[in-house]
């Protein structure tokens, strides 16, 4: 099974719903260390997500863009990660902690990965001070009591939020 894993690509999976400007420095760190990041936007009915699946890969398009990364890909799945990580061969997962809070969770995911795909790494990063606090569920809680919400996504997030909960 590791015989074609390519370790110099990471798949950086979540439901980003929306990108953070945490998500986005954790997708700037990630493109330094490998030649390809994949964000991998997770459909996640079940979290009942506030943007579609479309809008979501539609906002991490436009804000990457605009942050100027080039070794950066976005797309959506639906699948298991594990068989969407194996379908591109990519030999690291990539995920993010803010908070000793989140280790616990992340380290059961990667324990969980480590068994059902071997040859695949778990890489953790953690993102700058300024954005250790940042979720996409604050943003959206802010963002839905008509709360400034522009420190923390880019322009383009602002107003999407604006217009989904002007609604």
């Amino acid at each position: 099974m590791s015989q074609n894993m390519d370790y110099d690509i990471a798949i950086y999976p979540g439901t980003f719903d929306p990108l953070t400007n945490g998500h986005t420095d954790l997708i700037q760190r990630g493109c330094r260390v490998f030649k390809q990041v994949i964000v991998a936007i997770a459909e996640s009915p079940h979290k009942q997500p506030t943007f579609s699946l479309e809008q979501r890969i539609s906002l991490a398009e436009q804000v990457l863009s605009d942050a100027g990364i080039d070794n950066v890909e976005v797309v959506g799945f639906s699948e298991l990660l594990a068989h969407f990580v194996l379908e591109r061969k990519a030999g690291v997962i990539l995920r993010g902690l803010r908070a000793v809070s989140d280790f616990e969770y992340e380290f059961q995911l990667a324990s969980m990965n480590r068994h059902l795909m071997p040859p695949v790494e778990t890489m953790f990063l953690t993102p700058a001070e300024e954005y250790s606090f940042i979720s996409s569920s604050l943003v959206k809680e802010i963002a839905r009591l008509d709360g400034d919400v522009s420190e923390f996504v880019a322009p383009v997030v602002v107003t999407a939020l604006k217009q989904t909960f002007s609604q």
